[in-house]
C-alpha cells in the first residue's frame, strides 16, 4: 500500500506573487507538452519490425497464436499484465488498469484495434485472480 503523503510546509504569498509563479510554471508546462508531442511523433515514425518468432498464448479459448490475438482487426495493442510465475496476485498498477479497461476498450474496437492483456503468469492463475477480483 502506498505511503500517505506527508504534510509539507508551504510558503504563503500574495496573489501577484502566486500569479507570477503560476505563469512561469505554465510556460514550463507548455514546453513539456510540445516536447512530449514531438516525442510521440518520433515514436509513431519508428520503423516496424517483422515478427518472425512463433508466439503462442494460452487463454479462455485455449492456445492461440500472435496473429489470432488481432481478432480480425488490423491493429493490436498488447498490455503486459504483470503476474509473475509463482505469484497469486497481479501487480497493483496493472490491477488498477484492468479495473478500468472495459470502457476504453469498447472505443478501440470501433477503430479497428484489438486490446489484449498478456502475462507471464499461467492462465489458470490469471483466471482465478480475475474471478477473485470480480
Amino acid at each position: 500500500m502506498p505511503a500517505v503523503a506527508e504534510a509539507v510546509d508551504r510558503k504563503v504569498v500574495a496573489h501577484n506573487e502566486w500569479l507570477k509563479a503560476r505563469e512561469e510554471l505554465l510556460k514550463r508546462e507548455k514546453e513539456f507538452t510540445h516536447a512530449r508531442e514531438a516525442m510521440a511523433q518520433t515514436l509513431r515514425e519508428l520503423p516496424w519490425e517483422k515478427v518472425e518468432k512463433q508466439y503462442t498464448f494460452e487463454g479462455e479459448k485455449g492456445k492461440v497464436t500472435l496473429s489470432d490475438l488481432f481478432d480480425g482487426r488490423s491493429q493490436l495493442i498488447v498490455y503486459h499484465f504483470m503476474l509473475a510465475p509463482g505469484r497469486d496476485e497481479g501487480c497493483v498498477g496493472c490491477s488498477f488498469i484492468a479495473d478500468h479497461i472495459d470502457g476504453p476498450n469498447q472505443h478501440l474496437r470501433h477503430h479497428d484495434v484489438t486490446l489484449m492483456c498478456v502475462s507471464r503468469g499461467s492462465y489458470s492463475k490469471l483466471a482465478a485472480y480475475k474471478k477473485r477480483m470480480g
